[in-house]
């Protein structure tokens, strides 16, 4: 079984503060439900689009693979179940540097491409999806 890292809802609070700086990626800021962690995340809304006020669950893990064994650092294309078929967006990254700054469980932590259990030069997979709200028919 697949052991995360880190996972919380986050509702997004902001698209672009400033500026829109690519024509296929947006930066959101958005805030946690559990943790009431803040969070500034590079997506590429031309394939995922995300707007103001929508939820989505974020899960971070070490490896995509069900059984939870380690991540080779290959694809292979065989047809086999992963997390990664459990979410809408998937983004691959490694964690290149870790920062507590000010006082208090502040932490900083900035993946290349994309505060748990992870250490610097560690690969992490980011996996999205969209938590819809049930609006009654009338």
């Amino acid at each position: 079984m697949v052991e995360t890292l880190f996972e919380d809802i986050f509702k997004v609070d902001q698209l672009d503060p400033d500026g829109k700086k690519f024509d296929k990626v947006s930066r959101i800021e958005a805030r946690s439900e559990q943790f009431d962690m803040y969070m500034q995340l590079d997506v590429n809304t031309e394939i995922y689009p995300i707007h103001v006020g929508e939820k989505f669950m974020m899960v971070l893990a070490s490896t995509l693979n069900l059984d939870g064994t380690p991540d080779t650092g290959y694809f292979t294309q065989g047809g086999r179940k992963s997390l990664a078929d459990k979410f809408e967006y998937v983004m691959h990254g490694k964690l290149y540097r870790i920062s507590e700054e000010g006082s208090g469980p502040k932490v900083k932590a900035y993946v290349c491409e994309l505060h748990c259990n992870v250490s610097v030069c560690m690969h992490v997979y980011l996996c999205m999806e969209r938590r819809h709200l049930y609006v009654p028919y009338s």
